[in-house]
């Protein structure tokens, strides 16, 4: 059969266009319809309140600060003359000195080039020999004079006997006097030249002595027993001492006991004594905590970039030798420690219901953002107020109640890191508090992250309540 005419005709453009535009319109209807009943299925979702448990414990109130652990007591060994360093010395188990070595009183380090100052010591040896001789011919020379003034002495006793006569002739007789006259003062001479040889003598002797001490001083010994901590010096390499004795060696006298040297801010010098417990660690023994106590707090303090820092010494005990001369540490003076105290998490206090979420009482909204920010940690984990005058500071925590939340205030006594210590009549440990939201209402949460985005339309009074 063949087709009718009727149904071999085209459809007409305008028509199959019409189609088109219908099924479209009807597609968007469909999708329109789609997005509100999801987002009306979204925003009608239940809130989900994210909270904790306050527990009952122990909050220590701690300054930090960081330090350097240091020798208890260290000797710079220098060289007093100069001079090339031939060799090293060897140390208690017969090896050469080096870092680590352990050392006694009086153990040789180094020698030095020894042949200048062993000439000078030769030199001043001879000196001594030569004014000890001069020194016993002055005294050979006084006897010498000493027996002619005996004998001048006798002619002019027999001159005076005879007198000028003639048997005596005045001339003669007066070179007998002149004669004793001389020998007399003769003899103080040899008595002033013993005197000179004896001081020529005793100034070579101190010659000789310094020429020996100089010649002492080219081998190095260790003045304390400890351990050699720095070696600055090669062998082959020349020291030269001038106005300042260069540093040889560093030793450490006692490694048992070390100290921290501890830079303390100066608002927080003055909750810093003598003999307070302090515990510390160092990034070489993780998890390992260290005690101490402050031995002593100095007062040269150092200003940096308009900061006033004072170093705080801390004595601790390293009997097991595990800690090494300058470690960095990180250190925790502690200042109050609480006890069976309630512990909240630290975002609690921070948390702060959004504008859409039911409160329970009316006292909430008398809550202002200033007295919200009093409860918030502040510097080095410490609430403002507290961490000046020692007195407890104001918060808020919130707490489920029914579909919203109610607030509990508190005294907020301590603060680390992670927990809050606080105290409150209507908080118990079995209680838990706020520290978030979860759900759509998230979004609108004016306290659980400050970095979330704020969407237009929403009262930011009521999300800082």
């Amino acid at each position: 059969m063949e087709p009718t005419q009727e149904a071999q005709a085209p459809i007409p453009a305008k028509r199959w266009w019409s189609r088109k535009i219908l099924w479209l319109l009807l597609a968007l209807v469909l999708a329109g319809g789609g997005a509100g009943w999801y987002w009306l299925a979204r925003n009608n979702q239940p809130v989900s309140l994210t909270t904790a448990a306050v527990t009952k414990g122990e909050m220590l109130e701690a300054i930090s600060a960081t330090g350097t652990v240091e020798p208890e007591e260290v000797v710079d060994v220098g060289a007093q003359v100069a001079g090339q360093i031939l060799s090293f010395g060897q140390d208690a188990e017969g090896k050469p000195i080096d870092y680590g070595s352990v050392v006694h009183r009086g153990t040789v380090l180094a020698h030095i080039d020894d042949s200048l100052y062993a000439a000078d010591a030769d030199r001043a040896q001879a000196q001594v020999l030569a004014s000890q001789a001069g020194q016993r011919r002055a005294v050979a020379d006084l006897e010498q004079l000493k027996a002619k003034l005996r004998q001048s002495e006798r002619d002019w006793r027999r001159a005076r006997k005879l007198g000028p006569s003639e048997a005596l002739a005045q001339a003669a007789y007066d070179a007998y006097q002149s004669a004793f006259e001389t020998a007399q003062a003769n003899l103080a001479v040899g008595q002033a030249a013993i005197l000179q040889a004896k001081a020529e003598v005793a100034q070579a002797q101190a010659q000789l002595v310094r020429a020996k001490r100089s010649l002492s001083y080219c081998t190095i010994t260790s003045p304390v027993e400890g351990v050699i901590i720095d070696r600055r010096v090669n062998i082959g390499q020349t020291v030269v001492a001038s106005l300042n004795a260069p540093s040889l060696f560093l030793i450490a006298k006692d490694l048992k006991r070390m100290q921290v040297w501890v830079a303390v801010n100066e608002a927080d010098i003055g909750k810093i004594r003598v003999d307070q417990p302090v515990s510390f660690n160092v990034d070489a023994f993780p998890g390992v905590t260290f005690d101490g106590k402050v031995g002593k707090v100095r007062l040269n303090a150092s200003m940096t970039q308009n900061v006033v820092t004072y170093t705080v010494e801390i004595i601790t005990d390293n009997s097991d030798g595990r800690l090494l001369p300058y470690l960095s540490a990180n250190v925790q003076f502690e200042v109050r420690r609480f006890k069976d105290v309630l512990l909240v998490p630290s975002t609690a206090l921070r948390w702060r219901p959004p504008a859409d979420l039911p409160v329970a009482g009316q006292e909430a909204k008398a809550t202002s953002p200033a007295k919200a920010k009093e409860a918030a940690p502040a510097r080095a984990g410490m609430a403002p107020g507290a961490a000046s005058t020692g007195a407890p500071t104001r918060g808020v925590v919130w707490v489920p109640a029914g579909q919203g939340v109610r607030p509990v205030r508190v005294a907020v006594l301590a603060s680390d890191a992670s927990q809050t210590a606080v105290r409150s009549q209507e908080l118990t440990s079995e209680m838990r508090v706020v520290v978030g939201m979860a759900g759509p209402q998230r979004r609108s949460n004016g306290g659980g992250n400050p970095f979330a985005p704020k969407f237009p339309g929403r009262s930011s009074s009521r999300q800082q309540r």
